[in-house]
């Protein structure tokens, strides 16, 4: 099962020449009877432009715009969408739209929940080339353009760098280039120190020279390579901080060996070790990245571009935006997701990420980002993302990298009736499934923004005290009275690094959202919510009622004409995804009323 691909059957050729070849063979295959003349404008770019003349359309656009403008015109057509306005002209908000793998050598995928790597085995690179061409019309179908295919924790680079594994990657390249896309490569920051020289200090000659030799020697391989991705001084990754240098001048020193050749440096702005003892009261690790990075704006060349992860912690069920993706004004930033559901049920449970990003790019000025980039949930499996209804988060995050703007109700209705013929009372269905399994998930999981209540390591199951008193700054400071952290201006301070509006809105738990609550204060649980409940009542009837939603999206799952090879694994997974509903809601709640010692107000059994 492909997904939305399926609609589009299409036998291409072994060799393709360019994204306007694909193009042409991708309307022949699918709108045989409709008349379409390809006018390459490179000035165009990725945009394109569509005009009806007659019984004739006319698709104009940069070579890559044809490509997207093609799979335009063949959902429009496909799903009956009326008759083709006379004019339709459409250009991509972001130009760098991509994809991060966190793929290794070996073949493993880190937080990969949809079997092994696509493009490796055994220490090399090595693929099917027809699922690869599958995987490459997927992204060029909803826009993506670049592909980073390793892990950035780079374990063993050598193959992709040095001359022995070059010439795979320049097939890989060629597999993914009439489509769109061009690939990116994640490097080691101390590759250099495998190589004989004794330094990785990015002011070192040799370090330099090194990088700048490797630069042009993979550029003569893959003339059209994106760019290095990096990971430093993070979670035991080695960075400039050993030797007593900036971010910025790690980064400058790669950016300008590939200068020459036109590629991006992308820096990856994660916690960068920022590791802390649970007495410790006033490091906040949320303050991280604004405070190894917001010095520094101005400073980076203009080929470097910061990778800023969507808010402050690690892709968690709900937290607010980084405020570095909000400052910075002098510095490229991309904003970075993850579609990979490392803390939001791996893929089993049901999670459809739309209205979380929809949430995201409402706080999200357009003019703060120039880039943006997704954590991969693929993988080998044969529906390519191991949950069939998880391939609506690859399709709608490659729409809303497009267009931030779009409503998710109509992209996530597009992937429904592009996926399954179903009658359109069951698709609506399905769409409303989809689009509150969001908030379903984080009722039953952790409360109104407190995050790391999940069993370590894993990431799946409940563990309120998992992480409490480790030293990744993962706090929620629980005990009888009260829970929650005080990030407040006369708290942590963490508030002090948003906007004015942003910071009044959070600074007032009167003001700020019930979502948030826990995340900017720590209240006590008596605390009188908006609708008047008490703050454990709240807590536990949203656990109950996560765990009741849940039984009820199985009931409607079940009564869905699905085709047989999704239905098994989707109610396969449902089960499953009730039984951690039901582990998260008991836990979570069992854990609060030990402390808190307040029953529930309605009667309902938690365990003592």
């Amino acid at each position: 099962m492909n997904a939305w691909l399926n609609r589009f059957p299409v036998s291409l050729p072994e060799r393709l020449t360019s994204p306007e070849e694909t193009a042409a063979l991708e309307l022949r295959s699918a709108l045989p009877e409709l008349a379409v003349s390809l006018e390459k404008k490179e000035e165009m770019g990725e945009g394109f432009c569509l005009r009806r003349v007659g019984d004739r359309i006319r698709l104009l656009g940069g070579e890559t715009g044809l490509l997207y403008g093609a799979w335009f015109l063949m959902y429009f057509c496909r799903l009956g969408g009326g008759t083709l306005p006379d004019h339709v002209e459409s250009a991509p908000r972001y130009s760098l739209r991509m994809i991060n793998c966190w793929d290794n050598p070996d073949g493993t995928v880190e937080r990969g929940y949809a079997g092994m790597s696509l493009f490796f085995r055994g220490g090399r690179l090595a693929w099917d080339p027809a699922r690869i061409r599958t995987l490459a019309r997927m992204m060029a179908s909803c826009s993506l353009n670049v592909l980073c295919i390793n892990n950035v924790n780079v374990h063993d680079p050598a193959q992709l760098l040095l001359e022995d594994g070059l010439p795979d990657l320049a097939r890989l390249a060629a597999e993914f280039r009439p489509f769109g896309v061009r690939l990116m490569v994640s490097v080691d920051y101390s590759q250099p120190m495998r190589h004989g020289i004794p330094t990785a200090d990015p002011l070192d000659a040799q370090v330099q020279a090194w990088w700048q030799e490797t630069a042009a020697r993979v550029y003569r391989a893959v003339p059209d390579l994106a760019g290095f991705l990096v990971k430093a001084d993070s979670e035991g990754r080695p960075g400039p901080f050993t030797y007593g240098r900036s971010h910025a001048e790690g980064a400058n020193m790669l950016a300008e060996a590939l200068r020459p050749w036109g590629g991006m440096l992308v820096w990856r702005c994660f916690v960068y070790n920022c590791r802390q003892d649970w007495r410790d009261t006033e490091t906040d690790r949320p303050k991280a990245a604004w405070d190894h990075y917001a010095s520094l704006d101005g400073q980076f060349a203009d080929n470097v571009i910061l990778q800023i992860k969507n808010g402050p912690f690690d892709f968690q069920v709900r937290e607010p935006l980084s405020p570095l993706l909000l400052g910075m004004p002098n510095t490229h930033k991309a904003l970075e997701l993850q579609l990979a559901q490392e803390y939001t049920g791996h893929q089993i449970d049901l999670y459809t990420m739309a209205p979380m990003w929809q949430e995201i790019f409402r706080d999200l000025p357009e003019d703060r980002i120039m880039a943006i980039a997704a954590v991969s949930n693929w993988g080998d499996d044969a529906n390519y993302t191991g949950h069939p209804l998880a391939a609506v988060n690859l399709f709608t995050y490659g729409l809303l990298a497009w267009n931030p703007g779009v409503d998710p109700r109509e992209i996530v209705s597009l992937w429904v009736r592009l996926t399954y013929d179903f009658s359109p009372e069951d698709k609506g269905t399905l769409v409303a499934l989809m689009l509150s399994s969001r908030r379903v998930y984080e009722k039953y999981t952790a409360p109104l923004g407190i995050g790391w209540m999940v069993t370590p390591h894993d990431h799946y199951g409940p563990n309120p005290s998992g992480y409490e008193y480790d030293l990744w700054g993962t706090y929620h400071k629980a005990n009888r009275e009260a829970v929650g952290i005080d990030r407040t201006t006369s708290g942590t301070g963490y508030l002090d690094q948003y906007p004015p509006e942003l910071r009044d809105r959070y600074e007032n738990p009167r003001t700020c959202p019930d979502l948030y609550l826990l995340f900017f204060h720590r209240l006590p649980y008596a605390w009188r919510m908006k609708d008047g409940r008490t703050l454990i009542q709240r807590i536990y009837d949203d656990h109950f009622e996560g765990l009741r939603e849940t039984l009820e999206m199985q009931q409607k799952l079940q009564r869905l004409p699905f085709p047989e090879e999704d239905r098994n694994i989707i109610l396969e997974r449902m089960e499953r995804q009730v039984h951690n509903a039901r582990e998260w809601c008991d836990v979570i709640n069992t854990f609060f009323f030990r402390l808190s010692g307040v029953p529930d107000g309605h009667g309902r059994r938690i365990y003592d």
